[in-house]
């Protein structure tokens, strides 16, 4: 019958089986009868609607208190698509592989039937004992074939154990080298901690005594220059000359090296505050106008920040004057430009400085040394031009404090481009109080007689000082300031008589105005300015500054 219902071999081996285990375990039970059906079996579960396949069922019923055993019922479970037992009924069955029509079924099993009536039933159990043996000689076999994938597997184990047991012993021993290795290592970096502290010390310690003696250098040779001083001659000027401009660039660079100490030691400390970025461009385009050759133009954008712009000014200032100055160094003829924008981005606002120039440019294979302290690309184009090779690494170290970073591209023959970036409104944290958070100064006296260059300086002077006196008239400058002793003054120089250059001497030779710090505004060019004097108020007046 199973052959009928086209069942596989290993489902018949299953069915049968415990079929026959089943009415073994019942036998000689009262009543007991049992029934065979093909019934539709249940839906499979997400197909809802669909008929289920044809299940072929084995009905066991008898009439006393018997029970098949607990090993039939559980393999029952496990083998069948169908085990049901309910007190004196027990169902098995399985599904059949396809479903068909149930008269064709029912004429199969029929005609399968009625060959069995006449056979012998001792054939019949001949004959599936015989599949009994075959299907046990087979899992007889594929139990042989299992231990022999178990020895397998145990030879293999072994095997790798053994490389196990090497590999471990190899990295033991590796983990011992390196051990000693990063011992080693960690003495060598506290020793370069050791000499690196004590460099900064050193440049510390002599860039602190130098300051000194170079400043009286400068202070002696300005005195020489001064045009109340003794005549020279041309060959004595131009030699005094030379002496107190190499004096101001070794102060120049004693101040970066000073400053390159502290940032290694970590005591370069920015000092954030609300910064007009015009004039720190205007400052730079008069200080550095007179470095750039015959036949190289200097073009510094006059950009003003269309927002809120906090930073350290003194730091931006040097940022740019020594990437300005690199170009200017090693440009022959052609132009460097420095340009400024705002950008918005996710973290707030950024200012953007680009310096391009069009000189000898910088070989690809050096352009990350160029950030090394103290050293310089050698060629020709070094020859007659002075530097030490601290200018970049200390532009971008000083980049790197305000929160910003700068980055350098460049090809020989195309010259170079530099681009700083900086926040534009840094966070709180350390911020050291800004112009907009209160006056800095208790009182500042402006003298210039231009009233309307006065208002357009009263929405910064209102940041920078609580009261502010407006003088336009200069011939009352100097009782104005002994009335009212401000923290500072601001002087024009082109005023009608007594102009600017007069108004410093008159203050200079006041000794109880020595403390009141005096700022110079001015339009005029530098080459036209009347240094003899400027000189002579400035000797006076140590604590006077000239704003470029």
């Amino acid at each position: 019958m199973c052959r009928a219902l086209d069942m596989d071999e290993a489902q018949r081996v299953r069915l049968i089986t415990l079929i026959s285990e089943a009415g073994s375990s019942l036998l000689g039970a009262a009543g007991l009868t049992a029934d065979f059906a093909v019934r539709p079996a249940p839906a499979p579960a997400g197909a809802r609607g669909l008929p289920g396949p044809d299940r072929l069922v084995v009905r066991f019923r008898w009439d006393e208190e018997r029970e098949p055993s607990a090993e039939i019922l559980a393999a029952s479970r496990r083998l069948l698509d169908l085990c049901a037992h309910s007190g004196h009924r027990l169902e098995l069955g399985q599904n059949l592989p396809a479903p068909r029509s149930a008269g064709r079924l029912s004429t199969r099993v029929q005609e399968e039937l009625a060959a069995l009536r006449g056979t012998d039933m001792s054939d019949e159990l001949r004959n599936q004992n015989r599949e009994l043996l075959a299907a046990l000689e087979e899992a007889r076999a594929q139990q042989d074939e299992l231990q022999r994938l178990n020895e397998e597997l145990e030879e293999t184990n072994a095997g790798v154990m053994a490389l196990y047991r090497e590999l471990s012993s190899e990295l033991e021993e590796t983990n011992r080298g390196v051990v000693a290795l990063y011992a080693d290592l960690e003495d060598r970096s506290r020793r370069l901690r050791l000499a690196s502290a004590a460099k900064t010390r050193f440049w510390a310690n002599v860039s602190h005594e130098l300051r000194t003696p170079v400043n009286s250098v400068i202070a002696l040779a300005q005195l020489l220059l001064a045009a109340d001083a003794e005549a020279l001659t041309a060959e004595q000027h131009r030699q005094v000359s030379l002496i107190a401009s190499s004096g101001n660039t070794l102060l120049a660079l004693v101040e970066e090296l000073l400053d390159t100490a502290k940032a290694e030691s970590g005591r370069l400390e920015p000092h954030l505050r609300e910064t007009d970025l015009r004039t720190v461009l205007y400052q730079l385009r008069g200080t550095l106008a007179p470095a750039a050759g015959a036949e190289v133009e200097l073009d510094i954008e006059d950009a003003a920040f269309p927002g809120r712009f906090v930073t350290d000014e003194v730091m931006l200032t040097r940022i740019l004057r020594n990437v300005l100055s690199n170009g200017l160094k090693f440009t022959a003829a052609g132009s460097v430009r420095l340009t400024a924008r705002a950008e918005e981005r996710a973290d707030g606002p950024w200012a953007v400085f680009t310096v391009t120039d069009t000189g000898v440019g910088i070989p690809e294979g050096q352009l990350d040394r160029v950030f090394e302290e103290f050293y310089q690309v050698r060629g020709a184009h070094q020859r007659g031009r002075a530097g030490t090779g601290l200018g970049l690494p200390y532009a971008r170290r000083l980049s790197e404090l305000l929160g910003g970073r700068l980055t350098l591209t460049s090809r020989v023959g195309n010259g170079t481009r530099v681009v700083v970036e900086l926040p534009a409104d840094p966070p709180e944290t350390g911020r050291a109080r800004a112009l907009g958070e209160g006056p800095l100064l208790r009182s500042v006296v402006i003298i210039d007689d231009d009233p309307d260059f006065v208002r357009s300086l009263g929405p910064v002077l209102g940041k920078l000082a609580e009261h502010t006196t407006e003088v336009t008239d200069s011939s009352q400058a100097l009782r104005m300031i002994r009335t009212t002793m401000p923290d500072a003054v601001l002087v024009d120089l082109a005023m009608p008589a007594p102009d600017g250059y007069q108004v410093l001497q008159q203050i200079a030779a006041v000794p109880a105005l020595s403390q009141v710090p005096v700022l110079i505004l001015t339009s005029t060019d530098r080459s036209s300015l009347d240094h003899s004097r400027l000189t002579r108020a400035r000797v006076s007046r140590e604590w006077s500054r000239l704003l470029r």
